[in-house]
């Protein structure tokens, strides 16, 4: 592995995405830190260090490398985005022209990024004022004043600022995809998670469980990791045949080929909808009466992440969104027809509708158990976590650890299948 990373370091091409890749993280992180003009940095760190983060806003704090709640330039961190593009996706099934943009290649592609890009900007301006707003009344940090100056232009100064920093990383995710080791949103996902791990280790080690604790804890991630990099590599690989075709005196096809299909193909989006979703009653209960009853039966079965009700709901969103978003990413009929069409057929199954039957048969069992390990993955760190009476607003939850194992088994293949072009060994042997 060691060596691996001196090879990589001695190509010129590669040391240069490398180091123009780390160029572009530490661009990130220094901006994760740098408030928005009008934000008082002494009342921010004052409010951090008095009051625990708000549970309704961890996985957007978690995403912005703490940003969040510092209210710095980067506080939207790269969830715009990411919402930006699961809205586009689940449009391909609603907006026929969004399908038939996907189906025309490169250009339909591009056309759908743009899109993409507008909406971002467009439900960046709406998190900003969104997240300005909780801050001026107190929702944000409670009993804290993290803007002075209450003048309206002030609070348009940070709205503008805040969504201009979203342009920034949108653009900074993108130079590493294109200039970099790719992956680039991922990426950045990837560094603000890893970011808030240290100072989330030493709280565990210095107050919040003790030494013993603390260790319990890392055992506890690193056997979750190493089941969720387990079943991440596992794949069915369904065979597929393509026909010999004459044309002129060339033989054309023969070839003998696999469909690989993930155990858990909708990826961490199924988590992540499944904690939007939870956290939808808690905003509206903030904006209500805090003295309903209501209200205190939300905070009390919902929004507590170590409730019963919570952790059903929880399981059950996950499921239902495996099904759903497996089903729109993968069509059987229109990968039996493309099949179809240039000659492939599955040994032992008929061309066509028994071959989308076939396919529709496997992807349902796959599913069941990826939606199941999926589950176990998102619920193991928490249910660990609530019986050892440590903080669940610690990044070990299922979330994070999910898109640190991806993120990171992508960026070692890509690096790997760079090597492999100059040197007869990649970075793993």
């Amino acid at each position: 592995m060691l060596s691996g990373f001196a090879r990589a370091f001695r190509t010129p091409d590669l040391r240069r995405k490398l180091l123009f890749t780390i160029g572009i993280i530490v661009l990130y992180r220094i901006g994760s830190h740098v408030p928005a003009p009008g934000v008082s940095y002494k009342n921010i760190q004052a409010c951090l260090a008095n009051n625990e983060s708000n549970d309704l806003l961890g996985i957007v704090n978690l995403f912005s490398g703490g940003a969040l709640l510092q209210l710095s330039i980067l506080a939207l961190g790269i969830m715009p985005y990411i919402t930006a593009s699961i809205i586009i996706q689940l449009l391909r099934v609603v907006i026929p022209h969004f399908e038939a943009l996907h189906k025309e290649g490169q250009t339909g592609t591009a056309k759908l990024t743009q899109y993409t890009r507008y909406l971002t900007i467009g439900l960046g301006l709406l998190q900003a004022t969104t997240y300005v707003t909780m801050a001026r009344t107190g929702q944000l940090l409670p009993n804290c004043d993290p803007i002075p100056n209450d003048s309206i232009m002030t609070s348009v100064l940070i709205i503008l600022t805040m969504t201009a920093g979203t342009g920034l990383i949108m653009w900074l995710g993108e130079q590493i995809t294109e200039r970099g080791i790719g992956n680039g949103m991922s990426m950045l996902i990837f560094i603000s998670i890893i970011a808030s791990f240290p100072g989330a280790l030493w709280s565990i080690a210095k107050g919040n469980g003790g030494l013993g604790k603390f260790v319990v804890v890392v055992l506890v991630a690193l056997l979750v990791i190493a089941l969720v990099v387990f079943v991440e590599q596992s794949q069915r690989r369904i065979p597929v045949q393509y026909a010999k075709r004459m044309v002129g005196r060339r033989v054309y096809g023969g070839s003998t080929t696999y469909i690989p299909i993930k155990i858990n193909m909708a990826g961490v989006i199924p988590v992540i909808f499944a904690s939007s979703l939870l956290s939808v009653p808690m905003l509206i209960a903030q904006f209500a009466n805090i003295d309903a009853g209501w209200v205190r039966w939300v905070q009390v079965h919902i929004a507590d992440p170590s409730a019963p009700l919570h952790l059903v709901l929880y399981v059950l969103l996950i499921l239902f969104f495996c099904f759903f978003y497996t089903a729109i990413t993968f069509n059987p009929d229109e990968v039996a027809d493309n099949m179809k069409k240039y000659g492939g057929f599955i040994p032992g199954i008929r061309a066509g509708r028994p071959t989308a039957d076939y396919l529709n048969f496997v992807i349902t069992r796959i599913t069941s158990a990826g939606s199941i390990y999926l589950a176990l993955v998102a619920l193991i760190p928490t249910v660990a976590f609530i019986a050892m009476g440590v903080s669940t607003n610690i990044p070990f939850g299922g979330t994070s650890i999910l898109i640190i194992v991806g993120v990171g088994l992508e960026t070692v293949k890509q690096i790997d299948s760079q090597l492999q072009q100059r040197h007869y060994e990649g970075l793993l042997k």
